[in-house]
């Protein structure tokens, strides 16, 4: 199935460093801090990238040693920081640097964006290590640019090395210049290599450490720092799943949240964890009603009450990705369609919790009036269309021929921040009838291939979710200035879309959330029969397996 994939914007280096150094010198606060060090971890991996790109291989590059030398310094600053609970301090400088690309691009750290990982707590496992030799670290680009700079910090290390493992994402393997290589191995320090993973292979871990075995480096020498303490995923092999059994791999943990969130809202007097799908028995009394949920992937967030008001805290994104989603909080609000935003704080946005919505459906007016909404954010291209061809005929086999005229239709498109996800059970109702919908903020900018989209995406997922008659969908698309042919064609590409993230964690899952996902499947495998609307245009049989599935 072709669900999830890389996001990434081009940044100017240039002024980047010239924003960056505005600041040098002055006293910053700890978020501040943080911002910074992520934006200059966000340029060391997209210069080295760069270079990657055109030599195809890890080789030394004089301008990421700079900028990894600066990130270092910028990671003690925020350790210094965070060891004086998180009460700021001077923004270190920046370096000046000629000749440096027009323009990189720097990958979303899908930690930083969505799983509420700090790079400080990496700086606490380095702390926690139990070394045979003088630390070396080896950051795994994207986020293990900075994830290594800050280990070294914590350590008073050299800067790391950064390598980017590539190839069949279940069987990485490490592309080296042999004089980067040679110097990489000198000495006899202890390799400790960082990364946010592991995922379903460890294999970028694993690679790594098989590299370094296989050029004579004893095991005990070699030490993982990864994001979780998690075991490897399904399609880890053997020798990789022996290692992570034995080999040394501190994790820290960030136990700061409620004392953040009390700066905010005030003493705590409950504190309800909702990760993972338990807000669902607050939703509906009745499990059979549940919606199904892929734990490992719902962003963690916690009901809490303070001063006899409920909130619900909900982890938005460090840096830009969680200013970013308050800001749109704050417009999806003053528009009606949102709960009162309280504040953000170290990546967790505070709102309003409202205990007494109910769950219901929109009218036809609410509906164009919160899409209206959505059509006045504007934003950059996600993946165009060709790329969503390819997803459908990967996650529907009866559509391998589907040729839709994707050149024409893409000079139609018309990117916005798009809800991403009108399922129906995202929408409640005030007792004063005011209409809010949940989840909001996130899916233009997820953990996805699908990214910001024309409206009629919207429109397409809304006509599936809420089971929409043709006669209303043709009302919205008059009143919205909607492209009734690009609609027809998101229809097919959102069924394809949720089909194949429904068939993925089915996969993942057992017991009764595989089955929901399962049910869910089945549903969206149907929504993409009915989307249709010349049977000569897909294979036959379609080959979905609803029959099978039955």
């Amino acid at each position: 199935m072709l669900v999830y994939g890389d996001q990434q914007e081009e940044v100017e280096p240039g002024q980047l460093l010239g924003q960056l150094a505005r600041n040098s010198g002055q006293n910053l606060g700890h978020d501040e801090l943080r911002d910074r060090f992520l934006r200059l971890a966000g340029l060391a991996q997209g210069v080295a990238d760069a270079d990657f790109q055109v030599s195809g291989i890890d080789r030394e590059r004089p301008h990421e040693a700079i900028l990894l030398a600066a990130l270092v310094e910028h990671g003690a600053a925020l350790m210094r920081s965070w060891d004086a609970d998180c009460t700021g301090g001077v923004a270190p400088p920046v370096p000046v640097l000629p000749d440096l690309p027009e323009r990189v691009a720097v990958r979303l750290s899908e930690g930083y964006a969505f799983y509420a990982l700090y790079p400080e707590a990496f700086g606490l496992a380095a702390r926690m290590l139990r070394l045979a030799g003088p630390p070396r670290f080896i950051g795994l680009r994207s986020i293990g640019s900075g994830l290594a700079a800050i280990a070294a910090a914590a350590l008073g290390a050299p800067p790391p090395v950064t390598v980017r493992p590539s190839g069949n994402p279940f069987a990485r393997e490490l592309r080296l210049e042999p004089a980067f290589a040679t110097t990489l191995l000198a000495g006899e320090p202890h390799f400790i290599v960082v990364d946010e993973g592991p995922g379903m292979s460890g294999s970028s871990f694993g690679c790594v450490a098989d590299w370094l075995e296989e050029q004579g480096v004893p095991p005990e020498r070699i030490a993982f720092l990864p994001g979780h303490a998690g075991e490897l995923g399904s399609e880890a092999c053997e020798r990789h799943r022996r290692r992570w059994a034995t080999i040394q791999r501190p994790v820290a943990q960030v136990n700061r949240l409620r004392s953040w969130v009390e700066a905010v809202v005030g003493p705590i007097e409950r504190w309800d964890d909702l990760s993972a799908g338990q807000w669902r028995p607050l939703w509906s009394a009745s499990e059979a009603d549940w919606p199904p949920v892929t734990p490992m992937w719902e962003r963690a967030k916690f009901r809490v009450r303070a001063k006899g008001t409920d909130w619900l805290v909900r982890f938005a994104g460090l840096g830009s990705a969680g200013t970013d989603k308050e800001a749109l909080a704050r417009l999806v609000e003053r528009a009606g369609f949102g709960p009162e935003v309280r504040g953000l704080t170290h990546g967790w946005l505070i709102q309003r919790w409202h205990d007494e919505a109910c769950p219901t459906r929109p009218s036809l007016e609410e509906l164009a009036a919160y899409l209206r909404l959505r059509a006045f954010l504007p934003s950059a291209q996600g993946a165009i269309l060709a790329e969503l061809v390819t997803m459908v005929r990967r996650n529907a086999p009866g559509f391998a021929s589907w040729s839709p005229p994707v050149e024409r239709l893409q000079q139609r498109v018309r990117p916005v921040r798009v809800d991403g996800r009108m399922t129906a059970h995202e929408w409640l109702r005030l007792p004063c009838g005011r209409l809010l919908k949940a989840d909001a903020l996130d899916h233009h900018q997820g953990h996805d291939l699908v990214g910001c989209q024309d409206l009629a995406w919207d429109l397409a997922g809304a006509a599936i979710e809420l089971d929409l008659a043709p006669a209303d969908v043709d009302v919205l698309e008059r009143a919205l200035g909607i492209d009734p042919e690009l609609t027809a064609f998101y229809r097919i590409a959102y069924a394809a879309f949720r089909l194949g993230a429904h068939r993925m964690s089915e996969g993942m899952l057992s017991g009764e959330e595989a089955l929901r996902h399962a049910r869910a499947a089945i549903r969206f495998s149907r929504a993409l029969v009915d989307a249709v609307e010349d049977p000569g245009d897909i294979d036959q049989p379609l080959g979905l397996g609803i029959e099978a599935l039955t």
